[in-house]
């Protein structure tokens, strides 16, 4: 399985909209969301560098477990993306334009492939953080439901800024959802 692992620094996040610090520690992060190409030890399809979805949460838990890490915490997702400076999209404080990410109104109405915006890389380097798809987080909620972070393809821009969360049912399986991987160095 060829996964790029890029190391985000830990530190002070100022969580959710009253801003409550929390602590975050030094992780390794998936470059992308997991591919198809990533599950099938690099065979090719026309699909190969497509973030995988269709997976329940319970099934995200068992991939990210597979490949060696975990689905992220809600807090280390948004302090992954907004970063120490809070930054108010993963790429910065530029307003959303299509060749930033794949988010509604980018013509695209499906996932793309997950290097095809590298003008959207956070700092240090990770892909396709806001939109193309929803990702699944270590986040549970009340009535068996689960935080989702990022947009996707079908998202409104707003929905792709760093702090803003959404949740789903932990067993929803879409193609609007996927999944990135965390672990400790």
């Amino acid at each position: 399985m060829n996964i790029e692992w890029i190391e985000v620094p830990g530190g002070t996040c100022a969580f959710g909209d009253d801003a409550r610090p929390v602590e975050i520690g030094t992780l390794l992060w998936t470059r992308t969301p997991i591919t198809y190409a990533q599950l099938s030890g690099g065979r090719t399809s026309t699909r190969s560098l497509h973030p995988v979805t269709g997976l329940k949460h319970d099934q995200a838990v068992q991939v990210a477990h597979a490949l060696g890490g975990r689905l992220p915490t809600s807090s280390e997702w948004e302090w992954m993306a907004a970063g120490p400076t809070g930054r108010r999209w993963p790429w910065g404080d530029q307003e959303w334009t299509p060749e930033l990410a794949n988010l509604n109104g980018s013509g695209l109405d499906a996932t793309s492939p997950v290097d095809a915006h590298l003008a959207g890389a956070t700092p240090e380097g990770l892909l396709d953080v806001a939109g193309n798809v929803w990702e699944w987080t270590a986040r549970s909620t009340m009535g068996n439901g689960a935080v989702l972070r990022g947009g996707s393809y079908a998202s409104l821009p707003l929905y792709a800024r760093s702090t803003f969360l959404n949740a789903a049912p932990a067993q929803l399986a879409s193609e609007g959802i996927g999944l990135r991987v965390v672990r400790r160095p």
